[in-house]
């Protein structure tokens, strides 16, 4: 669990406007890199959090304190920032997505090759993948984002995706083996080191273990 979260829900519970700067000062970070990778717009990036965090917020004044307490904040702001994502696709289905200019960090391949993060070093496979992974199919690409930059649990993606663990784990593993797939994204399994921790948010998040909250709890903040 993030080592922050028992002292969030329970400023959260107790006073909802410290406890709401509190929850943006801690995970703000992590939703704009999800957003980021999701939207592959900056601009963009920084709308969509805006918005989230105004949809948190609202959300947040209709819970009794004792709900709010409950939460596990990232998971769920992270189930509203993937629907006001899915939200903005309707609005840009006729628009190519945009790449250039994107500021990226690695995503990690797991398959006991170097990472993608080596692959940050060289500015042309960095534009590539940054472009890889704005082609992959939606279904694909909000699991691989949420897992791999969210920092999410297998459980808690497949919360926010209301599918089972086994269909997330399937839609990650494509999603990733695609971007392997991609011409001159495979990993040079030459050179020296093993991939290390990517994609994390800036704030120093870190990943958390797995719990399973209840589903129409987070589909009731973000209708």
């Amino acid at each position: 669990m993030d080592e922050t979260t028992p002292q969030l829900t329970e400023l959260l519970a107790t006073d909802l406007d410290d406890g709401f700067t509190e929850l943006v000062r801690t995970q703000a970070g992590t939703v704009r890199a999800v957003l980021l990778r999701l939207s592959g717009s900056a601009r963009d990036a920084d709308d969509l959090g805006q918005e989230t965090f105004l949809r948190a917020y609202s959300a947040l004044r209709g819970y009794s304190s004792e709900r709010r307490g409950q939460l596990q904040p990232r998971a769920w702001l992270l189930t509203i920032a993937a629907n006001v994502w899915r939200n903005h696709l309707r609005t840009l289905s006729r628009r190519p997505g945009v790449a250039d200019g994107v500021e990226v960090t690695a995503i990690e391949i797991p398959d006991g090759s170097p990472g993608p993060e080596q692959l940050a070093l060289d500015g042309a496979r960095r534009a590539r993948l940054v472009a890889a992974l704005s082609g992959l199919p939606d279904h694909h690409r909000l699991p691989v984002v949420l897992r791999h930059i969210g920092e999410l649990s297998y459980q808690e993606v497949a919360g926010i995706l209301d599918c089972p663990v086994g269909t997330v784990k399937a839609q990650v593993s494509r999603g990733l083996a695609a971007l392997r797939a991609e011409p001159g994204l495979a990993p040079d399994r030459t050179a020296a080191g093993a991939a290390g921790a990517a994609g994390a948010a800036p704030g120093g998040t870190t990943a958390r273990t797995a719990h399973d909250p209840a589903r129409t709890e987070r589909k009731e903040a973000t209708g």
